[in-house]
């Protein structure tokens, strides 16, 4: 199953996570209508692809002029084909972008489920090595990635959590 940043967050604040405000926007309209909704000084242009390594593709920017500097960046953003070490050299078509609001991060941390084909199961992957630099951690210190399998028959065991946390 493929989920956008923008459809997590969703999922997530259904569930009583804290998330950021955001909205997501198909064309550079809405974004500028999303930003002037949101407000504040920074807001974030997200494109949203199935693909890691967006920032550095150019698909993440900071908007720090307003609702304009938004719907401009949305208009670099949506249309282009970006490109990332996970899309390979024909990128993905980017027809949306989630626009949110900024904050000031004082660490960053990474978590995630991926489905290991040699093991036929989810893997849960946690660094506080992460951040948008995930790839290159994983492969210049792998030992800062902890992986726990996950049975899907029995789900994310307590041990597992305790593990990872």
């Amino acid at each position: 199953m493929n989920v956008h940043e923008y459809q997590a967050k969703e999922l997530f604040a259904r569930y009583g996570v804290a998330v950021l405000s955001s909205k997501m926007a198909t064309t550079p309209d809405e974004a500028e209508r999303a930003a002037q909704d949101l407000g504040g000084e920074v807001l974030v242009v997200k494109a949203q692809v199935h693909a890691g390594g967006r920032g550095k593709g150019g698909g993440v920017k900071l908007a720090k002029g307003g609702p304009s500097e938004v719907k401009r960046l949305a208009e670099e953003i949506i249309g282009m084909q970006l490109v990332t070490p996970q899309t390979g050299a024909e990128g993905k078509l980017v027809r949306k972008v989630l626009i949110e609001e900024g904050c000031a991060i004082a660490r960053e941390l990474y978590l995630g489920i991926v489905i290991d084909r040699t093991l036929r199961c989810p893997v849960v992957m946690a660094s506080t090595e992460g951040g948008v630099e995930i790839e290159e951690v994983a492969a210049e210190h792998p030992e800062k990635i902890l992986k726990e399998a996950i049975d899907p028959a029995v789900g994310l065991q307590g041990f597992q959590a305790r593990k990872l946390a």
